[in-house]
């Protein structure tokens, strides 16, 4: 990384628990690549820090590993030379060395000590309970396997349940923060960079040196020696053992395939087959259920269609896993002729909807309207759908939305047919006060923007 981006309110609530008078456990975790480590080594500059990475080796391997960090921070010889067959002692010696400020370790990968001894979730409760909870103390415990981070530190089976005194699951990095990693990109540039990238601070990293899009899918992407060619792949392998079944179901909805009835009949599967795979690829962040903005129960609609939310995956799904004949066989630039002709309208166009939902809420923070809409997201029937609707329930105010990525201006015409589609809504139709904004990536039509002078209930964003 470059810079250090974003992540303030992460920071801040760290802090927090680092100034607490008593001890603090905090679990921190999230997918690969996320930046939960840049983040830590962030918050623990200028303390008196211990940070061990678990690995993949043996329970044995990574305690002899931990026994030497922390020989070599508490300048302990006789630890250091030491054989030892307890995680107690090691501890003990941590906790006992003299300081003179709040102590701090940082536990990364932690779910693999669980891996490597299914115990170990049981041996660091009895740790914390019988020496470090009393103490002038705080752990990190931070992990990349959501699933596992989650049963052995989250779940109420854990042996640490109840222990921790915060957790947070760091996310992707919003749009809002995008331009600080490339400060001299236009907002369109930016758009097309983060409709592969999403906010994941690694892939950022890798596109820095690219001279525009295309370059930076053909260098990261296409080769098949790059970082990023199999990387859904390593992504998912770590996280469940039926990948080729994963695979089908996400290369399924990335083909436009969101209906859960569409998504079990193309695979040829019972909907009730589909609902593990369908949990698990949500709680990996990868997709989410949308059902319109309007629904009052969200879990019973049957409108509900599944998205994928992971900018890459839904970029990789959608372009390279389709074409990886053509790559495999030498032949990457039939891929990038498909890619050229058909990322900005079976791409970036749905990405730029996801970018334009997170303007809305800057701007509902910002007083843009004289009132607080409660809600953001799309809406759709049978036969309409409306990029974006806010909704004011204690006002009963409603915004329509449409956003644009295309070569031309946005007109009037455009305007027009929002206002026909949103008397397909029908909430509080009748009393409502109704508001209409529109993006567009390359403007408005002299037509338009001289017209919406005289409207006091639209808003043109560009």
């Amino acid at each position: 990384m470059k810079e250090f981006v974003n992540r303030q309110e992460e920071l801040d609530f760290l802090e927090k628990e680092y100034q607490r008078d008593t001890s603090s456990l905090v679990i921190l975790y999230g997918r690969r690549r996320v930046g939960k480590t840049e983040l830590t080594n962030e918050f623990m500059k200028n303390k008196q820090a211990v940070y061990f990475l678990a690995t993949e080796e043996n329970e044995t391997q990574n305690r002899i590993s931990f026994k030497n960090i922390v020989a070599d921070q508490t300048n302990n010889e006789l630890l250091k030379n030491a054989n030892v067959d307890s995680w107690d002692i090691i501890f003990n010696v941590w906790i006992d060395a003299p300081s003179n400020e709040k102590k701090l370790m940082v536990i990364d990968e932690f779910q693999y000590l669980g891996k490597a001894n299914r115990a170990f979730p049981s041996v660091f409760q009895r740790i914390w309970d019988m020496m470090l909870k009393d103490r002038n103390v705080m752990v990190i415990l931070c992990g990349s396997l959501i699933s596992m981070m989650e049963s052995q530190t989250l779940a109420y089976s854990s042996p640490l349940y109840g222990r921790r005194t915060g957790q947070i699951k760091l996310k992707q990095i919003p749009f809002r923060h995008y331009h600080k990693f490339f400060p001299n990109k236009s907002e369109k540039e930016l758009i097309e960079y983060y409709s592969i990238t999403g906010g994941i601070p690694k892939y950022i990293e890798l596109f820095y040196d690219s001279k525009d899009i295309f370059e930076a899918i053909e260098n990261n992407v296409l080769s098949k020696s790059s970082f990023l060619y199999d990387e859904p792949n390593f992504l998912l392998q770590r996280e469940v053992s039926e990948v080729g079944s994963y695979f089908s179901v996400i290369k399924t909805i990335a083909a436009g395939n969101q209906k859960l009835s569409k998504i079990a009949t193309t695979l040829e599967l019972k909907q009730t087959g589909l609902t593990k795979y369908l949990k698990t690829l949500m709680d990996l962040d990868i997709l989410e259920r949308e059902v319109p903005i309007t629904e009052d129960n969200p879990e019973s609609c049957k409108r509900g269609l599944y998205k994928i939310r992971d900018n890459f995956m839904l970029f990789w799904f959608k372009f390279i896993f389709p074409n990886l004949n053509y790559i495999e066989s030498g032949h990457t630039e039939l891929a990038m002729k498909k890619i050229q002709a058909n990322l900005v309208d079976a791409h970036i166009a749905y990405v730029y909807e996801d970018v334009c939902m997170e303007k809305m809420w800057e701007l509902n923070v910002g007083g843009t309207w004289d009132f607080h809409f409660d809600k953001v997201g799309r809406w759709w029937d049978n036969n309409t759908e409306i990029d974006i609707v806010a909704l004011d329930k204690e006002g009963g105010n409603i915004i329509f939305g449409e956003c644009k990525y295309r070569t031309g201006k946005v007109g009037v015409d455009v305007l027009r047919e929002l206002e026909v589609k949103s008397e397909q809504v029908a909430w509080k139709k009748g009393i409502r006060q109704s508001y209409f904004i529109l993006f567009s990536i390359n403007g408005f039509t002299d037509e338009l923007t001289e017209f919406s002078k005289t409207r006091t209930n639209l808003i043109l964003m560009s």
